[in-house]
Formats: C-alpha cells, structure tokens, sequence
C-alpha cells in the first residue's frame, strides 16, 4: 500500500515583537484660564485705551482716596479725642487722687503726733483731722481699686496700702490707750507708727502716685501725637483732585466741574479742620502739661514735705532725743525735719517759677513766707527744749500763739490754694484741648462720603457727553 508522500512544514515560530499598538491620544488640553488678577488688568488697560475707560478709572481712585482720607482720619483722631478724654476725665482725676492718698497719710500722722503731744486729753480739733485724713485715705483707696487692674503696678500698691492701713491704725490706737493712762509706752507706740509710715505706707503711696502719674503722661503723648498718616493721605487726595480738575480743564477748556470742585472743597475743609483742630488741642494740652500738671506735681511735693517736716517735728519733743541718727550723732527726728524743710524751700522756688499768673504766685509766695517764719519759731521752740524747758518748747509748737503750728497751718493753707488754682488750670486747658477734637471724627467721615459722591457725580457729568 502506498502512502502519498508527507509534506512537512516547518513550525511557524512565535512572533518575537508584540503587535505594535496604537499610540495612546493624549489628554485634551484644557483651555488655560486667566486668573481674576490678570483678566482683570486686562481689562484695566484696555479700558485705559479710551477717554471714557480713563475717566471712570480716575473717578474710582478718587472716590477712593477721599474715602480713606475720611476714614483714616476718624480713626486716627477718635484715637487721639480718646486718649485726651483719659487725660481729662481718668488719668489726671487718678494721679490727683493717688497724690491726695499720699498727703492724707501724711498729714494723719502729723495730726495723731500734735494730739499725742497735747497731752492725755487730746485736742478734738487734732482727733477729727486726723480721722478725717483716714477716711479720706480710704474712700479714695476704694475709688482707685475700683479704676485699676488689680495686677498692675498700682493694684499691687494699693492691695499694700489697704494691708498695712489697718495696722497702722491700731498702733496708733494703741499709742492713744498708753497716752491716756500717762505711760511712756505711749510714745514708743507712737514712734513705731510713725516708723511703719514712713518705711511701708508712704512708699506705698509715692509708688502709687508715680504709676498713675506715669499713666497720665502716656495719655498726654498719644492725645498731642501728630496725626501723620492722615494729613499724608490728605494731601495725596488733594492734589489727585485738584489734578483732575486741571486734566478736565486742559481737554475741555472748562474752568469748573461742579463735582470735583465740591469733593476738592471737602477734602480741603477736612485737611484744614484736621490740621488746625489738632494743632489747638496739642497747644491746649501742653498748656496743661506746662502750667498745670507740672504745677501740680511740685506743689504736691510741697505740700507733703511740709507734712513729713512737721511730724519730725513734733516727735522731736516726742522722742527726746531717745532716737538717734545711724551714726549715733545727731536726734534722728531733728535731722530729718531739717531735710524736709531743704526740700520745701526747693519746692516752693520750683513753684515760684512755674506759676503763670498772679493767682497762682500769691498763695505761694505766701507759703515762702510762711516757711522763713517757721524756721525762725523752729530754732526759738529747740533753744528752749534744748535749755530744759520742755513746757516751754512744747508750748512753741503746738500753742495757741505764736507757734510753729501756727506757720506750719499757714504753708499747708497756701499750698492748698495754689493746688486748687492749679488743679482748675490745667482742667480748664485740658478740656478745651479735647474740645478742639470734638466732632471731628464724624466731620471727617461725613465729608468724605460728600466728596466721594462729588467726585463720582463730576465723573459721570464728563462721561456722560460721550453717550
């Protein structure tokens, strides 16, 4: 049998190269998009190809300038009318306070060494002052707690002043019981009161009086700081009106736009008021600083150097030279009256020269003479205490006559005076300094809304003769 022929093929061989596959269609570009800043200058210089496109550009930026002139100024002289209101109305009622806390104190341990001295009856007339200067120490300690933050400098003064008060009191108390009963523990009693005033009250005090003094004269910077920022932008809104009323004038040979001259008036009168307003009240307010507040703080220092110069005194004759000074020379108390009275006399010159007006020069020059005539009683009663006649000494200076009670009365009756004067001086400049700032916030706000609208209207008028 025969068999046809096999024809072998040879094994087709596996494709060494895949099939080559379409090229993959890249993603669609998506159209780019301007931002919102770039279409929008866009459109800016486009618009400032044409006079019309130009106008309303110029109307925007000077409706704008106005604007923030107005606005700048309301909030940089709110902030200057307010910081001249603290100064009239918190700061100066703070430092006048803080300084009368400081002379009550004084002057109670003046009155409790005069009644102490007077004897086992103690005059009424010198237990009422002195528990007249408690009670206005204390009434004026609530009042300032009440206006202070409690962690501040004089929070921390006047919680020190409310602790040692108390104590002071019933030393004195104690001193009084002694007195009475005619024992001379009395007066070591009394020297222990004093020396607790002196070492932790007054201190309290004078720290008390720097802190709220030293606020009372940051107020008086930020009220008669200059406001810049406002008459700059002022001036820049002036002139970019006044500019584009020369531009209307130069391309339509028209002398007036009622528009832009109205919102050049506002700008004007707001940039003058401004100037002008600010610079009456900065006068005011350094009339204040110079004539009054300096006034005040060197017959405030016066006045309580008289007061100090006076309990040393009286606890002279209290003493008797059983308290000596550190170097075991002099009578401790003595020394120390000499010491106040050198920085009364340096006061009442300072006062001298501070004093602007008859008013206030009378009752110092008063007070001058006063302190000669206390000097002289002074080194007559100390003669006396001196030759053995403590009766005598006594009778110089708390009696009825010719003492030096008597002199040290008349200074403290001048200082009060001249205070007085000084005190209604420097309101009476402080309040006309916040005056001149008075409606000039809302003023400015108000006139520059007008002169935006002025601005805009004269715009639209030129804008108009190309519809």
């Amino acid at each position: 049998m025969t068999y046809p022929p096999t024809v072998r093929t040879a094994p087709q061989s596996a494709p060494t190269h895949a099939p080559a596959q379409p090229p993959a269609t890249p993603p669609a570009t998506p159209p780019s998009h301007r931002g919102a800043w770039a279409e929008g200058k866009k459109r800016l210089r486009t618009a400032a190809t044409t006079e019309p496109g130009r106008l309303q550009i110029i109307g925007a930026v000077l409706a704008a300038l106005v604007v923030a002139f107005g606005a700048v100024t309301a909030f940089e002289i709110s902030d200057r009318a307010s910081a001249a209101d603290d100064v009239v109305s918190r700061s100066q009622p703070l430092s006048a306070d803080a300084a009368s806390i400081y002379r009550s104190l004084a002057d109670a341990d003046t009155a409790a060494s005069s009644g102490f001295l007077a004897g086992a009856e103690e005059p009424r007339a010198a237990r009422e002052r002195y528990q007249k200067d408690i009670a206005l120490a204390s009434r004026l300690l609530v009042k300032a707690a009440a206006n202070t933050d409690s962690s501040s400098e004089s929070g921390r003064q006047i919680a020190a002043l409310n602790e040692q008060l108390p104590r002071y009191t019933g030393v004195i108390e104690t001193a009084r019981s002694y007195n009475r009963q005619g024992l001379p523990l009395g007066g070591a009693y009394l020297r222990f009161a004093n020396a607790q005033m002196t070492r932790d009250l007054l201190p309290a005090a004078q720290k008390l009086y720097d802190a709220e003094t030293a606020r009372l004269d940051r107020d008086d910077d930020n009220a008669r700081f200059w406001p810049v920022f406002s008459l700059a932008v002022g001036v820049v809104a002036l002139a970019a009106l006044v500019w584009a009323q020369r531009r209307n004038y130069q391309r339509t040979n028209r002398v007036f736009n009622h528009g832009l001259l109205a919102a050049t008036a506002a700008a004007a009168v707001v940039l003058l008021w401004l100037a002008v307003g600010h610079t009456v009240a900065r006068a005011e307010l350094n009339d204040a600083e110079a004539h009054g507040q300096k006034s005040l703080k060197v017959l405030n220092d016066a006045r309580i150097s008289s007061l100090k110069a006076r309990a040393n005194e009286n606890l002279t004759l209290v003493a008797r030279g059983a308290v000596l000074t550190d170097d075991g020379k002099s009578d401790k108390y003595e020394t120390d009256y000499t010491t106040g009275m050198k920085k009364l006399g340096d006061r009442l010159s300072e006062a001298q020269k501070l004093a602007d007006d008859k008013e206030g020069l009378g009752p110092v020059e008063a007070a001058v003479k006063g302190v000669s005539e206390w000097k002289v009683r002074h080194a007559s009663a100390s003669t006396t205490d001196k030759a053995g006649d403590y009766e005598g000494a006594l009778d110089k200076v708390i009696g009825p006559k010719v003492s030096t009670g008597q002199s040290f009365d008349q200074v403290d009756d001048a200082l009060a005076t001249a205070l007085a004067h000084e005190q209604r001086e420097f309101t009476r400049a402080a309040e006309d300094g916040r005056g001149a700032l008075t409606g000039l916030p809302v003023g400015a706000a108000a006139l520059a809304v007008l002169g935006a609208a002025g601005a805009l209207l004269g715009i639209n008028r030129r804008l108009s003769e190309y519809r």
